[in-house]
């Protein structure tokens, strides 16, 4: 099965040949990509590379990461599909939230209580208020002839 790698921090000179060669060393590539900007064709900065074997993979991982590459030290680890990237940085977030919210206390509780009746109070405010009433639209009458 194969397995694809993240690879970034790449410097902007970085080509499709120069990423396959600094990886190619760990096993056989299926496929390497750069990522271009669309409008002017220079690199991103980043790019994947996917081999055939998962241990190769593994392998360029560890030996990669924060390896100097043209003086940049280049992020190498195991590419994750975006969507799943960002469940995972929602589901992170969630959790933040909940452990950052304190804990209502008993006295908390009243005082939304009181919150709760004044809300239930506000439909018949606006109930009391004088609708608008809609502007009879004039009949055209037709001429008769």
């Amino acid at each position: 099965m194969s397995k694809r790698i993240y690879v970034g921090n790449l410097p902007w000179s970085t080509i499709k040949a120069k990423l396959e060669e600094l990886f190619s060393s760990f096993g056989k590539i299926e496929d390497a990509l750069v990522i271009a900007d669309k409008y002017t064709g220079r690199s991103r900065g980043f790019g994947f590379v996917t081999f055939e074997n998962d241990a190769d993979a593994d392998k360029a991982i560890k030996e990669m990461d924060r390896k100097d590459v043209d003086g940049r030290n280049i992020i190498v680890k195991e590419a994750v599909p975006l969507r799943e990237q960002q469940e995972e940085e929602k589901s992170e977030e969630k959790q933040k939230e909940s452990k950052e919210k304190p804990e209502k206390k008993p006295e908390e509780e009243s005082t939304t209580e009181g919150r709760e009746e004044e809300s239930e109070k506000k439909p018949e405010e606006e109930s009391s208020l004088p609708k608008k009433v809609p502007k009879e639209r004039k009949s055209r009458k037709r001429k008769e002839e």
